[in-house]
């Protein structure tokens, strides 16, 4: 049994874990580093541990350190969160060398499906439907620009290490193909310490799906339904929602059932996410797998009333599943919004500063996860999510109208976010409608929007302004005119 986790992660998601940890009786251990000393997660744990200096490299990515706190605190478990971490197969095999469990899959799959290239040949034996492309490493670069002229332009080169948008590059022509290639190749070596790249068939107008799946140490395997992700910015997600829009219950069968072959393939356990790309026709393809908790694991926790994480934690102590693939329900919509501290009228690049105001917004259907709190600095080291925004509700347009209302709750002063974005997007007449895919924000949203609102609430206050204090001229001037009596109080009257 599990007593006592560590948890290798900050800010919202590190308190998300603590969190159900609490709920089942499991003390929690957060660690820290010197811009996280006053952070939420430190205060809320039952222990904390200073691990280092504020760059991710002198602290939160110091494995061996993390595994001595862990054994120095007498630890069972250690929780990697997502980032950091979480996906390193070297760490997930020293923590389970140092007898501590690692609550995530083992390394081998790890190493797997960390590599695009060896997740692919992983697959192929489940026939799971995969982009046509290059099935190795591109070695020859001649050999390669003929093999993108069979296949047909445009061409994704992709790194096999990579993920966010780093080390890909879409190639309309045959004369841009070597450029494209080498800007690729230096890219992964520089952001992954890999410069292998492969190249796949680009699917226009594609839709980002993903399917999450559990699946314990006995075999046993399912899917919690999908979520959709094709609101991106960078290629990284914005926003999300499940069930997607476009699924029927017939393809989010076969997707799903596809989806649990995927982790078949790598012998897999523990919660994960199998990504797909969706084609205008319908047809999916085998992305990659992500071998962690996801960002937006709250979606699909709102529409199963599953708990991922204390999933996580019993998987981990080798207990089966305790529902099968047709006890899992599908309740309703929800929605969520990453709230960045981003300008989304400049490129959505990040945001520093203080907190000087945040208030979140509550009532029925509305879950925020955060790590911060009014006063608080913005660190420059770090990710620059504030907080996770999910609504949940009977039908997507009660979500859609929840998110907007919570939205305009939201109040954060101090730093740029991406809340008048998300609020923008939710009245957008292509994501009302579900007729959206990854393309949605370079083809509809120009940052003079967003300027454009701020422009006419600037002119509702101001005219509220000027209606406030008219009303107070004409009370006072009221006032002034009548007899004491008539300005008395019943308070007052009643006191006399």
């Amino acid at each position: 049994m599990i007593k006592k986790v560590l948890i290798a992660n900050r800010g919202e998601i590190a308190l998300r874990i603590m969190r159900s940890l609490r709920e089942m009786n499991i003390a929690t251990v957060a660690v820290y580093s010197d811009a996280d000393r006053l952070a939420p997660h430190v205060r809320y744990a039952d222990e904390a541990v200073h691990i280092g200096e504020s760059p991710s490299a002198s602290s939160y990515l110091k494995m061996d350190t993390i595994i001595n706190t862990a054994l120095r605190v007498k630890a069972d478990a250690i929780h990697p969160g997502f980032g950091f971490l979480s996906e390193n197969a070297t760490f997930a095999r020293k923590v389970k060398d140092a007898r501590i469990i690692f609550i995530g899959p083992s390394p081998e799959s790890i190493e797997i499906m960390g590599s695009k290239l060896a997740a692919k040949e992983a697959v192929k034996k489940y026939n799971i439907p995969l982009v046509p492309g290059t099935e190795s490493a591109i070695q020859d670069a001649v050999e390669a620009a003929e093999i993108a002229q069979k296949i047909g332009f445009p061409v994704l080169i992709k790194a096999s290490a990579g993920g966010g948008g780093k080390g890909m590059r879409i190639v309309h022509q045959a004369e841009d193909f070597a450029e494209q290639l080498k800007m690729a190749q230096s890219e992964a070596l520089s952001a992954f310490g890999d410069g292998s790249v492969f190249m796949e068939k680009y699917v226009r107008s594609p839709r980002h799906i993903e399917i999450q799946i559990l699946g314990d140490m006995h075999g046993n395997i399912v899917y919690l339904h999908e979520r959709e992700c094709s609101i991106q910015r960078r290629h990284q997600k914005v926003i999300e929602e499940a069930p997607s829009v476009v699924l029927s219950p017939e393809l989010r069968k076969e997707m799903g059932e596809c989806a649990v072959n995927v982790a078949r393939s790598c012998n897999y356990y523990g919660a994960g996410t199998v990504e797909f790309l969706l084609d205008d026709q319908h047809n999916f393809y085998f992305l990659e797998m992500n071998t962690r908790l996801q960002v937006e694991h709250p979606v699909t926790e709102m529409i199963t009333q599953i708990d991922l994480v204390k999933q996580q934690i019993n998987i981990a102590e080798g207990k089966k599943l305790n529902f099968t693939q047709k006890d899992i329900p599908l309740m309703g919509h929800a929605i969520e919004l990453r709230v960045y501290a981003e300008d989304p009228e400049n490129n959505f690049l990040p945001d520093i500063g203080k907190l000087l105001r945040y208030r979140k917004p509550e009532g029925l259907g509305v879950r925020v996860d955060d790590g911060f709190e009014e006063g608080m600095d913005i660190p420059i080291y770090y990710d620059p999510m504030l907080a996770k925004l999910i609504v949940h509700a009977p039908t997507r347009t009660e979500a859609l109208a929840r998110m907007v209302r919570a939205i305009d709750e939201y109040k954060i002063a101090g730093v740029k976010s991406t809340l008048a974005f998300g609020k923008w997007v939710m009245q957008h007449p292509k994501f009302v409608s579900g007729k959206f895919d990854t393309h949605f924000i370079p083809q509809y949203f120009k940052p003079e929007y967003l300027a454009e609102a701020d422009d006419e609430l600037e002119k509702i206050a101001a005219q509220m302004v000027v209606f406030i204090s008219e009303a107070a001229a004409k009370l006072n001037t009221k006032n002034n005119s009548a007899p004491a009596s008539a300005t008395m109080s019943n308070w007052r009257k009643r006191r006399g």
